[in-house]
């Protein structure tokens, strides 16, 4: 009686052994005798104990962090460039039965894809294109995942270590560009005042009072600002023309008086 009883516990241990959850994002690739069974989960699901085992895969967006790596661009400058990948498994059972270790695999060919992208361009693009450098290196690990039922959502180069001689070098290049474009401002400025001196030359040369008159002008405005004594030298032309100019304001002012 006990041994029968013993049999049937042992029985159902042996049984309930074989149920097994999985979560929401985990999927569970089957083998039975070593066949691939297909998938089961999310949720509740039974494996026959002893035949049938199971590989779990986390179906979630997973991050690759991929370290500085030593390499030389087109223009051949050696810099050290890492990168982060972002990537999910759509396929779970490509992920197992293709690849050994589908995380190692998607490691090695992110490493080999980043060198050869950074190889195929300039070290001015790779500074200045990170988003066009990103979507190539994207469809190329891409092209490589692919037949494991794995997704490239995302890849990113994190940072560019340039050696220390090309940074002083980058540096006097862009303190040039800078010099340069002061230089042309200047030179644009100078051409627009020299435009504007030709004009009042122009204008001077047309009606000599104005000379004159911007003379007395600095005049003023010389006495305005300094607290000196000011010298002036007036043209005996210009003392002429102010005495004439004084003697017909005053017969015009005789000649009111007399009519009135």
């Amino acid at each position: 009686m006990w041994i029968i009883v013993g049999l049937l516990v042992g029985f159902l241990v042996i049984a309930l052994s074989g149920i097994r959850i999985a979560q929401e994002y985990q999927r569970a690739v089957v083998f039975f005798l070593g066949r691939h069974m297909g998938l089961r989960g999310p949720g509740l699901y039974y494996l026959i104990p002893f035949l049938e085992w199971a590989r779990i895969i986390d179906n979630r967006t997973l991050t690759v962090d991929v370290e500085p790596q030593e390499t030389i661009t087109k223009d051949s400058v050696t810099i050290k460039v890492n990168a982060v990948l972002w990537f999910r498994v759509i396929d779970s059972s490509l992920a197992i039965l293709k690849v050994e270790n589908f995380r190692a695999a998607v490691y090695q060919i992110a490493l080999t894809s980043l060198r050869n992208v950074i190889g195929q361009h300039d070290l001015d693009e790779v500074l200045k294109e990170r988003d066009k450098i990103n979507s190539q290196l994207k469809s190329m690990v891409n092209g490589g995942t692919d037949p494991w039922g794995i997704e490239v959502e995302l890849v990113e180069m994190k940072d560019v270590e340039i050696p220390q001689a090309m940074q002083r070098a980058m540096a006097r290049e862009a303190e040039a560009v800078r010099e340069k474009r002061a230089r042309l401002i200047k030179a644009d400025a100078e051409q627009e005042a020299a435009a504007k001196l030709t004009l009042a030359a122009q204008t001077i040369s047309e009606n000599p009072l104005s000379l004159e008159l911007r003379r007395m002008q600095m005049i003023a405005e010389v006495g305005a600002e300094q607290n000196t004594t000011t010298i002036i030298m007036m043209p005996s032309e210009f003392v002429t023309m102010a005495g004439g100019l004084a003697q017909l304001l005053g017969s015009k002012k005789e000649t009111k008086a007399k009519s009135e």
